[in-house]
C-alpha cells in the first residue's frame, strides 16, 4: 500500500484537513456527556429552568458546529479519495500500455480489467473512509476514557478493560478476514473472464446450442464467489455482535458501579449519564471503527493486487535509436532467429534467416499453427526473439526507440479492430496529422472506397463499438487504409485480407504494388493467389522455414508450398500431371 500512497501527495491539504475536521467535530462531541450532566445536576436538580434552557443553547451549538466540521471533512476526504484513485488509475493504465505482449498474455485480460475497476474502486472507499474514521475513531474511544477518568477513576477502570477486548475482536477479524478478500477478488476475476467471453462469444455459443452449458458454468463460478463472500461476510458480520457483547457487558457494570457510587454519594447521577454516554459513544465508534477495518481489508487486499501489477516490469528493454535511414542496408533482415514464448516450453520459431529488400514485397504462407503471425510479431517488437537478431535497415532492432521503430510500421493484424467513433477518427489514428487527401488516397488503395462512398456522412459515418454495424471485409479494408494513412516504411498485412473476395483481394495488391515509394510490404496469407506474385515467398512449417523462392521456383522445387498451392488450385495441378506426362512420353 505504500507504494500506491504516492497518488495521493497532490491532495496533501485534504488529507490533513479531513482528519481534522473530524477531529474537531469528535472534540465536540465528547463534551456533550458534561453538558448533560450539569444539566442534570445543576439545571433539573436546583429546578433552574434559565440554565437548562442556556446549556440546551450550548448542545445546540455544539451539535451545529459539529455538523459542519462533519460536513467540510466529508468534502476534503471526498475530492482526496477521488483525486486519488484517478490518478492511480492512470498510473496504472499508463504502466499496462508500456507491459510487453509477454507480460499482458501471462498476467490475463481479466486480472487487469479487475484491477482497473473493482479493485481501485475498493481503494477509493478505503481511502475515504480512512481519512474520515481512521483518527476520530480511536481519538473517540481514547477520549471517552480519558473524560471517564476525569469523572470517576474507579468507573473509568472498566473503560480500561472493555477497550482492549474490543481491540482484540477487531483486529483478529481484520488479520483473519484480510486473505479471504483476496480470494474473493480472485473469483471475481473468473467471473469477469466468464462473463467476457460469453458477451463477446454470444453468436458462437447459440450457433452451437451452448447456452445451457455455459449457464451452468457460470452458475458454478458464480456459485464459488457467493459462497467465498458469504463465508468472510459472517466471519466479518462477527465483529458487530462481538463488540456489542462486549460493551453492553461493560455498560451493565458501569451502570451497577454507577449505581453504588451514587448511592454512597461518591457520584452524582449526572455523572453516571456521562459516563453510560461515554460508554454508549465507545460503542456507536467501535461500530465504525468494525465496518472501517473491514473495509481496509478490502482495500489492502486490492492494493496488494495493484501493486502487483506494478510490479511486472517490461522483458522488453527500450532502445534509445530513431530509425537509421541506410539506404544500402536491408529493409528487414532475420539472422537466425528463434523464439520461445513465456511459459512456452518448444521454440515456436527456430533458425529464421532471411531479407526484405527495400521496396520489395514478400509472401509468407504456411499450415495453421506454422509460425507466420510469430515471425512478423518480431518486426515491431511485440515480442523479442530469444536468439538471433532482428535488424532494420541494418541495425539491431532492440537500439531503437519502440515509438520510433512502430511509426514506421505499418500492421494490420489478423482480427480486424476499429474502434467506436467515426471512419475519420478510426483512420486518423494512422497518422493524426494526415490530410483529407490521405485519407482518400488510403480508402482508395485498400479499396474501401466503394463502401464509404455509400455510407451517410461518408468519413463521418459513425462506427460503433468493435465496428459491428460494418461487414468483416469492410472493417478489414479499413484497418488497411488506417495503416497506409501512416505511409510506413514497411507495411505488414498479417492475413488481413481473409475476409475478401478474390477480385477485391487483386485489386488491393495490385494497388499497393502500384504506391510509387520503396516501401517494404509483407504479406502473410493461406491464400496462394494473395502471394504468389511476391518478389520472394517464405513457406513456414512447424516454425521453420522450410523453403525460400519465388512463386515458380517453389512450386518446381518445394512438396509443402506446391501442397498448398494445388490443394487450392486443383485444375492447375492436373495440367502440370499432364505436362509432366507429355514431357516424359516424349523422352521416351
Amino acid at each position: 500500500m505504500k507504494s500506491l500512497l504516492k497518488y495521493i501527495k497532490d491532495y496533501k491539504k485534504e488529507s490533513v484537513l479531513a482528519p481534522l475536521f473530524k477531529m474537531l467535530e469528535a472534540s465536540f462531541e465528547l463534551m456533550v456527556p458534561l453538558v448533560m450532566a450539569s444539566i442534570i445536576d445543576h439545571g433539573i436538580a436546583d429546578n433552574d429552568t434559565s440554565y437548562i434552557i442556556k446549556m440546551g443553547i450550548v448542545l445546540v451549538l455544539l451539535a451545529a458546529v459539529g455538523l459542519a466540521s462533519a460536513v467540510t471533512a466529508q468534502y476534503f476526504s471526498a475530492k482526496a479519495a477521488v483525486g486519488f484513485a484517478t490518478r492511480l488509475r492512470l498510473a496504472l493504465f499508463s504502466h499496462i500500455q508500456g507491459l510487453s505482449y509477454t507480460e499482458l498474455d501471462a498476467t490475463g485480460t481479466n486480472t487487469l480489467i479487475t484491477c482497473m475497476t473493482s479493485d481501485i474502486n475498493q481503494l477509493q472507499n478505503g481511502v475515504n473512509l480512512t481519512l474520515r474514521l481512521l483518527l476520530r475513531s480511536p481519538f473517540i474511544v481514547f477520549g471517552a476514557m480519558i473524560m471517564a477518568f476525569t469523572v470517576d477513576v474507579k468507573a473509568a477502570l472498566i473503560f480500561v478493560v472493555v477497550i482492549p477486548l474490543l481491540s482484540i475482536v477487531v483486529f483478529g477479524i481484520m488479520i483473519v478476514s484480510m486473505p479471504l478478500y483476496k480470494k474473493v477478488q480472485s473469483a471475481l476475476d473468473k467471473i469477469l473472464g466468464r462473463t467476457r467471453e460469453n458477451l463477446a462469444g454470444a453468436r458462437v455459443i447459440r450457433a452451437f446450442c451452448r447456452e445451457n452449458a455455459e449457464i451452468a458454468a457460470f452458475e458454478q463460478e458464480n456459485e464459488f464467489l457467493r459462497s467465498t463472500q458469504v463465508f468472510v461476510g459472517k466471519i466479518s458480520a462477527a465483529m458487530n455482535p462481538m463488540t456489542y457483547i462486549i460493551v453492553n457487558i461493560g455498560l451493565v457494570v458501569l451502570l451497577w458501579t454507577g449505581a453504588v457510587q451514587v448511592d454512597n454519594a461518591v457520584i452524582t447521577q449526572g455523572e453516571v449519564v456521562a459516563l453510560v454516554n461515554y460508554m454508549s459513544q465507545i460503542l456507536v465508534e467501535l461500530v465504525k471503527m468494525a465496518n472501517l477495518i473491514i473495509q481496509i481489508s478490502k482495500a489492502l487486499a486490492c492494493a496488494k493486487r495493484v501493486e502487483n501489477i506494478f510490479a511486472i516490469t517490461s522483458s522488453m528493454e527500450n532502445g534509445t535509436q530513431g530509425v537509421a535511414e541506410n539506404t544500402k542496408a536491408p529493409a528487414i533482415s532475420f539472422e537466425h532467429v528463434s523464439l520461445t514464448y513465456a511459459g512456452g516450453g518448444e521454440e515456436s520459431l527456430s533458425d529464421i534467416d532471411f531479407t526484405v529488400e527495400k521496396g520489395e514485397t514478400v509472401g509468407i504462407i504456411g499450415g495453421t499453427g506454422s509460425g507466420k503471425t510469430s515471425v512478423v510479431n518480431l518486426i515491431p517488437r511485440f515480442y523479442d526473439a530469444t536468439k538471433g537478431t532482428v535488424r532494420i535497415n541494418g541495425r539491431d532492432i532492440r537500439d531503437y526507440d519502440i515509438k520510433s521503430l512502430r511509426e514506421k510500421i505499418g500492421i494490420v493484424p489478423q482480427k480486424a479492430v476499429l474502434f467506436k467513433g467515426t471512419i475519420r477518427e478510426n483512420l486518423l489514428w494512422g497518422n493524426e496529422n494526415a490530410s483529407a487527401e490521405d485519407l482518400e488516397r488510403a480508402l482508395a488503395i485498400s479499396q474501401a472506397k466503394e463502401f464509404v462512398d455509400t455510407k451517410e456522412g461518408r468519413l463521418d459515418f459513425p462506427i460503433v463499438q468493435e465496428g459491428k454495424n460494418l461487414s468483416g471485409g469492410q472493417k478489414q479494408r479499413l484497418t488497411i487504409a488506417r495503416a497506409i494513412v501512416r505511409n510506413p516504411q514497411i507495411l505488414i498485412l498479417d492475413d488481413s485480407a481473409s475476409a475478401l473476395d478474390f477480385a477485391t483481394d487483386a485489386s488491393l495488391r495490385q494497388a499497393i504494388r502500384g504506391m510509387k515509394n520503396d516501401m517494404s510490404v509483407i504479406i502473410v496469407s493461406q491464400r496462394a493467389a494473395s502471394i504468389q506474385h511476391a518478389d520472394k515467398i517464405i513457406v513456414m512449417d512447424d516454425g521453420k522455414m522450410a523453403g525460400v523462392g519465388t512463386h515458380e521456383q517453389l512450386l518446381e522445387e518445394n512438396e509443402i508450398y506446391r501442397e498448398i498451392y494445388y490443394s487450392q488450385f486443383p485444375k492447375q495441378n492436373e495440367k502440370g500431371q499432364e505436362l509432366l506426362y507429355k514431357q516424359k512420353a516424349s523422352a521416351n
